[in-house]
């Protein structure tokens, strides 16, 4: 298995199918991120947010952020997908899974994929709400 798995999803996004994926032979704990949709946002009804991306580009930066996370905090394997296109409430947006030795370091490593994932992928998010629809400032 390679050490870094990067999938972007257009339709719907598996996290447990994901997980499924690491051979965690060598590790002592898999640590999960699952981003999702929020069905209210400040007392407002989100209906779906829309999710366009430099899709060119996404993987490369997120393959990136994978591997620099395991040299940085030592952690044995990273799967991150993220959606793109129209996502409705409660279903996932992003899902990262971290194998690692310890769960400490992947506890961090999670942590800091999700930080640098929303500050640098090129990804842009469109809140269609009930009172109308506005983008999101900055990326991720």
């Amino acid at each position: 298995m390679k050490d870094v798995i990067i999938t972007i999803e257009s339709a719907k996004l598996e996290p447990d199918e994901l997980r499924k994926m690491i051979d965690s032979d060598d590790c002592g704990s898999i640590v999960s991120f699952i981003g999702l949709t929020r069905g209210i946002e400040n007392s407002i009804k989100i209906r779906e947010l829309i999710f366009d991306a430099w899709e060119e580009k996404l993987p490369n930066i997120l393959k990136r952020l994978g591997d620099e996370s395991i040299k940085k905090f030592g952690v044995k394997k990273v799967i991150i997908s993220h959606r793109i296109g129209r996502v409705s409430p409660k279903e996932p947006i992003v899902c990262i899974h971290v194998a690692s030795t310890h769960r400490k370091e992947g506890f961090i490593a999670c942590s800091w994929l999700i930080d640098e994932l929303k500050s640098q992928a090129p990804l842009w998010k469109k809140e269609v709400r009930e009172d109308g629809v506005i983008w999101k400032k900055g990326l991720g």
